[in-house]
């Protein structure tokens, strides 16, 4: 029996176990009925993820279809995350915090000056790190598409209004991901430092593929 903490109550056999380091890209293929675990090893960092097809180019993860699907904007275990064809791509199968976020985006160079001054334009962002994954697959900045947010906090407010708040995730919390369909996952594994979306200090995050 291991006795890793991070791998409680994963089944099956490893085949895939990576630290992604803090602001670094990551892109694996999970194939159908495997599953993904996300750990947040210091806590409250934000893990920006797109999600392919990997059989179409063309599908690819919908905040859209997702959203509506569940009539609910965060997304919880149970949530089937859906592609633009409106199929399920992959289920969050199991999730230690109470939510996650898709509307509130990925952090790039321009939206970094736009909210907090032009002297943050060098610094590195999500979307960059989105564009250097992709590379890999051939594809470019139109096919990155409204990400998902992992353990980030965008409360919406009465009025309508948001913000990005303190993370509701702790050291070692988890979330699991189980592929409906062979798909190609692409992480930014956030590098914002002007919001509280990483404490301010982006740290690194576990991805364990068991099958």
């Amino acid at each position: 029996m291991s006795t890793d903490p991070h791998m409680s109550g994963l089944t099956g056999t490893v085949i895939h176990d990576i630290v992604v380091p803090a602001r670094a890209p990551w892109l694996h293929h999970v194939k159908a009925g495997q599953t993904l675990r996300i750990v947040d090893l210091e806590g409250n960092q934000a893990v920006d993820f797109l999600l392919y097809s990997a059989a179409d180019d063309a599908e690819r993860y919908s905040a859209q279809d997702t959203v509506a699907a569940q009539g609910n904007l965060f997304l919880r275990e149970g949530t089937k995350l859906l592609s633009n064809e409106g199929n399920a791509l992959m289920t969050i199968a199991a999730t230690s915090v109470d939510y996650h976020d898709t509307i509130g985006g990925a952090c790039s160079c321009e939206s970094n000056t736009l909210r907090y001054g032009h002297h943050t334009k060098s610094e590195h962002a999500c979307v960059e790190n989105f564009l250097e994954a992709n590379l890999l697959e051939g594809r470019g900045k139109r096919d990155i598409v409204s990400n998902i947010n992992f353990f980030m906090n965008v409360p919406v407010e009465p009025d309508g209004s948001l913000g990005i708040v303190d993370g509701i995730s702790a050291p070692g919390l988890t979330v699991d991901l189980r592929a409906e369909m062979d798909v190609i996952v692409v992480v930014s594994n956030c590098p914002q430092v002007n919001n509280p979306c990483n404490g301010f200090n982006p740290t690194p995050v576990r991805m364990i593929v068991t099958a």
